[in-house]
């Protein structure tokens, strides 16, 4: 197989350059996961809500609807939103330049056509001064190569999380992309339930009813306005943002409480995928060691991938 050109692998995605297709994309991605929440049976830490890369975009994975499922996934090559339906109905949507209004309004009539019924709260979620989609005009952009640059980097980071949690034994997370907060996340959790969170609301509550260490991806946002890779530890151990990681160039973002790997650091780095799962493993090993987790019940013996027998 021929390994992809770091361009590829590695796109540069500064945000500025992509932030208004960016937002609007994150609002597309919301009115099809709230479907995906209506028809999906509710798992702990709301893992039922997110998507997950695909060989072609975002998925949102097989969803129960009347004796079959349905899948829906954004499609980074082709752009269009593809509609699958285990009867063997199919359908889509040109993803291209077009107020979120218009997109909401598309996609339920579809919908519809292919038998599905289906209601959502119509209001986006975990963003700042939200408009109802369906009233939504001002969202309207979408250029096709930063949407593919986006997917590219995605896939890159969906590898590495991958290889990552392959180390570990304990109860962990899928790499999944939640469209909510519209980052690539993959959480470990020590086996012991967490302190009550002050004032949480019904989803925080059940998002962090159990220690955890998690790192994933995100295109950036307004705080930060760059891509990173991150890591926080919740609740976080006294200690933890003072810790040593690696690379060098990470760092504490006090604003978030989060460590983060920018991933200009990481993709322009010698070996990038090294110097990632460096910060990945760095991150962890603090927030374990200083939250007592039991790490040799936990993680699997350095070396095991390799003394393991080919079948």
């Amino acid at each position: 197989m021929t390994p992809l050109a770091p361009e590829q692998a590695w796109p540069p995605l500064p945000l500025p350059d992509w932030r208004a297709t960016c937002d609007t994309l994150h609002l597309w991605m919301q009115i099809v996961g709230k479907v995906r929440l209506a028809l999906s049976p509710h798992l702990n830490h709301w893992w039922e809500v997110p998507f997950y890369v695909s060989a072609r975009g975002l998925t949102t994975s097989p969803m129960p609807c009347g004796d079959g499922v349905l899948e829906a996934e954004f499609d980074f090559i082709a752009h269009r939103l593809a509609l699958r339906k285990s009867s063997g109905e199919t359908a889509s949507l040109e993803l291209s330049p077009r107020p979120v209004a218009d997109f909401y309004f598309e996609f339920f009539e579809t919908l519809r056509r292919l038998g599905v019924r289906v209601n959502i709260w119509p209001v986006p979620v975990e963003i700042p001064h939200p408009i109802r989609f369906d009233l939504d005009r001002r969202h309207r952009s979408y250029d096709p190569e930063q949407a593919h640059r986006f997917w590219r980097a995605l896939l890159t980071a969906d590898g590495i999380l991958k290889e990552f949690r392959a180390g570990f034994i304990g109860k962990d997370s899928p790499v999944h992309f939640f469209w909510g907060t519209f980052d690539l996340a993959a959480t470990r959790y020590s086996g012991r339930t967490a302190p009550p969170r002050p004032d949480a609301d019904r989803i925080t509550r059940e998002s962090y009813s159990h220690e955890e260490i998690s790192a994933g991806w995100w295109p950036g946002d307004d705080n930060v306005p760059q891509a990173a890779f991150y890591c926080y530890a919740a609740p976080e151990p006294a200690g933890f943002r003072r810790a040593t990681v690696r690379p060098a160039t990470a760092f504490y973002n006090e604003g978030l409480g989060e460590f983060l790997l920018m991933y200009d650091d990481a993709r322009l780095a010698p070996d990038p995928r090294a110097a990632v799962l460096d910060f990945l493993q760095s991150t962890y090993e603090a927030g374990a060691a200083l939250g007592g987790w039991d790490r040799s019940a936990l993680e699997r013996p350095r070396g095991w991938a390799s003394a393991a027998p080919a079948l």
